[in-house]
């Protein structure tokens, strides 16, 4: 009976890497958003035509022999402009999460760490920040600095920054009143060094889940508000404009153009999304171990 009951060995082992990892989802959205990253990167590298070379005369000719995703609206290739758009796609959201992260972890650390009146200075500064939606906000800066990438990159970045730093605070706080960092403290350690060298890493699994959640919602805002026309402005290749542009070919019959952009921003989105998860699922059970 006893030797029914007790697990096997090696059994428990398998069983945490099986939590540690990825699995097959996390695998196939890590693969997913590298695609779209390398796309990115080498895309408007190898793009087959000029993006923005445009022949009105052959607007909307369907895939075919030269044109593998066929022409837009103003007839120029698909595929390049699919390809030439996914940098400013993935470029800006990363400046989004890089920015709203950094600021976003100082103001947490800070906050989780002097408590007291800094604790509740930065909770109200982030409550007002709160009362500002992304797109709203973005469309206040464009009106301020014109429209573009680089205003609704500001925008987003300090529309997310109270998002992080009220996620990241709960976390550093957590991590604050842990034994090993008052056993830090005792030895003498600054707080400066305690942060760096052990809270800081020891959080960081978490601060990197959170951040890849933060980048597929990041995608999907700054598709919209380019979408709005107060992003990446046309004739710039990008997955958003590219959806405003051939809207129009869904009444007409050619909805290809405009489906193809919007599945790009689906797939990263819902990728970056399981990634995430997962991370998140791993940091979960790596803080346990």
């Amino acid at each position: 009976m006893s030797a029914v009951a007790a697990p096997a060995a090696g059994a428990e082992p398998a069983r945490a890497r099986r939590r540690t990892g990825l699995g097959i989802t996390g695998w196939v959205a890590a693969t997913i958003v590298g695609l779209a990253t390398l796309i990115a990167v080498i895309g408007p590298l190898v793009t087959p035509y000029d993006p923005n070379l445009s022949d009105l005369v052959s607007a909307w000719i369907g895939p075919g022999a030269g044109h593998l995703l066929g022409l837009d609206v103003q007839g120029r290739d698909v595929l390049s402009r699919l390809l030439a758009g996914a940098r400013s796609s993935m470029l800006g959201p990363l400046l989004i999460v890089v920015l709203c992260m950094v600021v976003g972890s100082v103001l947490g650390l800070a906050s989780a760490w002097r408590g007291g009146m800094v604790d509740t200075t930065v909770s109200a500064g982030l409550d007002i920040l709160f009362a500002f939606p992304g797109v709203l906000l973005a469309a206040l800066t464009a009106a301020v600095f014109g429209a573009g990438l680089w205003a609704a990159v500001l925008a987003l970045a300090v529309a997310y920054t109270p998002f992080v730093a009220r996620i990241l605070r709960s976390a550093m706080l957590k991590e604050r009143h842990q034994p090993y960092i008052t056993a830090l403290e005792v030895q003498g350690l600054g707080a400066v060094t305690i942060c760096v060298r052990h809270l800081l890493p020891n959080v960081f699994p978490f601060m990197v889940a959170q951040a890849s959640i933060l980048f597929g919602y990041a995608v999907l805002d700054l598709a919209v508000i380019s979408y709005l026309g107060i992003g990446v402005q046309p004739p710039n290749p990008d997955w958003g404009v590219m959806i405003s542009e051939n809207q129009s070919g869904i009444l007409l019959g050619y909805p290809l153009p405009a489906l193809l952009s919007g599945a790009c921003i689906v797939a990263v989105v819902v990728a970056m999304n399981l990634l995430g998860e997962r991370l998140l699922e791993r940091a979960g059970t790596e803080g346990r171990r």
